[in-house]
């Protein structure tokens, strides 16, 4: 079975407005991960306190979106964007698994450093840019069997039952798209949401 097959066979997560939830079955600590809207990876930071903070880059290159990410991102089927797979860890305990989407027609001009980034943090460059907006940000639960859910999970010792994530438009120029994809791992702190 192709894993373009895979894709469509398997029902993606229920991916809705954070503010459409209404908290339904979203653990109270989890809540303030997914409901942030600064920098994650300064949140990420500050609730490692005195831990080190690192970014480990797993993928990047250029790849077929999911479904779901194509029709946000308004992406023709068959099109490829840059694809960049990171975890953020705290004292070499991944927190976060980060997937981000960068349509090849929004990588012109000064948005195609975003190609260089390796291990520096994304949202180091997105939060610093006066010209990168903020879009909309959905929030779901991710269920074993979805690529997402296995992505996140693949260099985990112990898989979770489910795992909760978010995923927020950006704009480049005003106008550009791009999509990150922020899951939190089992290893994130869930005291007062990590602060």
């Amino acid at each position: 079975m192709s894993q373009q097959t895979r894709n469509t066979a398997i029902p993606g997560p229920n991916w809705s407005d954070w503010r459409q939830r209404r908290n339904a079955g979203i653990p109270p600590a989890m809540q303030l991960w997914l409901r942030d809207t600064g920098s994650l990876t300064r949140r990420v930071i500050q609730a490692c306190d005195k831990g080190t903070f690192r970014v480990r880059l797993l993928h990047q290159g250029w790849g077929t979106p999911l479904n779901s990410e194509r029709r946000i991102l308004n992406m023709r089927r068959g099109v490829v964007a840059m694809v960049r797979d990171v975890e953020l860890l705290c004292n070499e305990n991944p927190w976060v698994f980060a997937r981000t989407l960068i349509p090849v027609t929004s990588l012109r001009g000064s948005a195609r450093r975003l190609m260089q980034l390796g291990e520096k943090p994304l949202g180091a460059v997105l939060f610093s840019d006066p010209k990168v907006s903020r879009g909309s940000t959905q929030i779901a639960q991710l269920l074993p069997g979805h690529p997402l859910f296995s992505a996140a999970c693949n260099h985990l010792d112990v898989t979770p039952a489910s795992l909760w994530g978010r995923r927020t438009l950006f704009y480049v120029a005003n106008d550009r798209p791009l999509l990150v994809n922020e899951i939190f791992l089992p290893g994130i702190p869930m005291e007062a949401g990590g602060c």
